[in-house]
C-alpha cells in the first residue's frame, strides 16, 4: 500500500496552519506583544515541520509534532473561555481561526496515522524476520 501521500498531507496541513499563524502575527503583535511571538515562534516551528514529515525522520520527530500541535489547540480553546487564565477573556472565534484549528487538527490525524502504519510495518518486519 502507498502511503506516501499521508506524509505530503501532514505536511501541507502544518504548512498552510504555520503560513496562517504568520499572516496573523503582525495583527498580534501590535494587540498584544506576547501573542504576536507566539504566532511568530508557533507558525516558523509549522513551517519547519513540513521537514521532518516530508524527509520521514521517524517516530519522535512525529510525536514531537503532534504534541506541540495539541498544545497550540489547547492554548486556543482555552483562549476563548471566559475568565481564562491567559488573557483573563473570552476570545472571538474568527474564520481564520476556524482554518488554522482545522488544518492543526488534520495535522494530528494525519500525522497519528502515519505513526499506526509505521508501527504496523515495524511489527510486520518483525513477524517476518522471526519467521525467517
Amino acid at each position: 500500500m502507498n502511503t506516501k501521500w499521508l506524509y505530503y498531507a501532514a505536511a501541507a496541513t502544518t504548512a498552510i496552519a504555520g503560513i496562517l499563524h504568520l499572516v496573523q502575527a503582525p495583527n498580534m503583535l501590535n494587540f498584544n506583544v506576547n501573542g504576536g511571538i507566539l504566532f511568530l515562534v508557533g507558525g516558523a516551528a509549522q513551517l519547519f515541520w513540513v521537514i521532518p514529515m516530508i524527509r520521514r525522520w521517524g517516530r519522535v520527530w512525529y510525536s514531537v509534532g503532534i504534541a506541540g500541535t495539541l498544545a497550540f489547540i489547547a492554548i486556543w480553546i482555552i483562549t476563548r473561555m471566559p475568565g481564562n487564565p491567559i488573557t483573563g477573556r473570552g476570545g472571538m472565534v474568527s474564520e481564520m481561526a476556524i482554518a488554522v484549528e482545522s488544518m492543526q487538527f488534520a495535522f494530528v490525524g494525519l500525522t497519528a496515522a502515519v505513526l499506526v502504519i509505521e508501527s504496523r510495518r515495524r511489527i510486520d518486519k518483525q513477524t517476518a524476520s522471526e519467521a525467517a
